[in-house]
């Protein structure tokens, strides 16, 4: 069984978080919340609660809670470029530079260990 569950718009750049899910590819579900728990990235707090909403997806989906985290594992973890929001700083002389503040799409799909 599959589930999926999205996070959109996140305020994490996509460079930074594509690192983060680097880690936990292809791990458990278990194994990935305990390794993201111990990661000193800001990525790791919106990654570990997609996937923790992924798990949950496929406990509602097979109808309770006799599935455990352990026997779950990501099939596969997407962070996707969101709309970037544009600012400007001050500069000298009266001028402004351009930057950009980044957003990402993350997507995690959850199965059952076979």
């Amino acid at each position: 069984m599959n589930a999926i569950a999205k996070a959109r718009y996140v305020r994490v750049t996509p460079r930074k978080a594509r690192a983060v899910a680097d880690l936990v590819r292809g791990k458990s579900v278990l194994d990935a919340l305990r390794t993201l728990d111990f990661t000193r990235r800001a990525a790791a707090i919106p990654v570990a609660k997609t996937i923790r909403s992924a798990a949950a997806n496929v406990r509602n989906a097979e109808g309770g809670e006799e599935i455990d985290f352990g026997d779950l594992m990501l099939k596969t973890i997407c962070i996707d470029e969101g709309p970037s929001q544009k600012r400007w700083r001050p500069a000298s002389r009266g001028q402004m530079h351009p930057y950009k503040r980044r957003t990402s799409h993350i997507t995690v799909t959850v199965t059952t260990r076979s």
